[in-house]
């Protein structure tokens, strides 16, 4: 399967800042065409890349004052799905700024106490979610984790897949959260979903159901949000302006969502 991915971002740089972009498919992909710009009032900026251990690739821009845009597009092929190492595992079994596995412990023995095997526990947490929880744009704050999503009863999809990450945690499995470009997803948008680790492989569910599992490309991964934004002010002042978001592939399978799946 083919897929091909853009992203236009325009920033108004009030203050000279330090950006960092998280909009490129991950290394883990097979990327056979790929263009990444930054202009700052029309003039060329030169990012910096660099890759994290998990395959996710940074772009560092220095810009000054003025109209920053970024365009980012890109032709992605399929690849592997991701092994869990020790220290992975170790790592995404640990509560984390959003997502409160040790806060909501006693919540998730109560509805999931008696799943034991992962793949099983995995299918059950995902559709609780996805039935508990109200897909409501614009419901949720930036700083909101899995418990205020869980009183809330509603959100975006990275409260979703928060969400469903804290809960996995809590009962003994590793999870992560991936932001994707999502082939067929309406209305269009970065996607956030789950991984888990089922039997030594990184398996991804959405919570949501709002896009095929198998048509998605990884572009960051970490513990929650804060590893995986798209975007990082990390000094001066930005502020985000016009966002616009494509992902399409040549062909859309269905997805069953009782088959386990990998992004690859």
């Amino acid at each position: 399967m083919n897929r091909t991915v853009s992203s236009h971002l325009e920033l108004d740089v009030t203050e000279p800042a330090e950006l960092v972009f998280a909009v490129a498919a991950s290394a883990s992909h097979g990327v056979e065409r790929e263009r990444f710009a930054t202009r700052i009032d029309g003039r060329d900026l030169s990012p910096t890349e660099h890759s994290d251990t998990q395959g996710t690739r940074l772009h560092r821009v220095e810009a000054p004052v003025g109209r920053l845009v970024l365009d980012y597009d890109a032709t992605v092929g399929t690849g592997s799905p991701a092994r869990v190492t020790d220290v992975e595992r170790f790592t995404y079994l640990r509560p984390s700024r959003y997502a409160e596995s040790d806060t909501l412990a006693a919540t998730a023995a109560a509805e999931f106490g008696g799943l034991d095997d992962p793949a099983q526990l995995l299918v059950a947490v995902s559709s609780w979610v996805g039935t508990r929880l109200r897909y409501l744009s614009g419901s949720s704050r930036p700083t909101d984790g899995a418990v205020s999503t869980l009183l809330a009863r509603e959100g975006v999809c990275r409260d979703f897949a928060h969400l469903a990450t804290a809960l996995l945690r809590a009962r003994g499995v590793a999870a992560r959260t991936v932001a994707v470009y999502a082939p067929g997803l309406d209305p269009m948008d970065f996607h956030a979903v789950v991984e888990a680790d089922i039997d030594g492989v990184w398996r991804v569910v959405d919570p949501t159901t709002l896009a095929p599992r198998s048509a998605l490309v990884r572009i960051a991964t970490g513990r929650d949000a804060a590893d995986t934004a798209f975007l990082n002010v990390l000094s001066g002042r930005a502020t985000l302006l016009d966002m616009t978001v494509t992902a399409t592939a040549d062909w859309l399978p269905a997805d069953d969502l009782d088959v386990l799946t990998s992004i690859a």
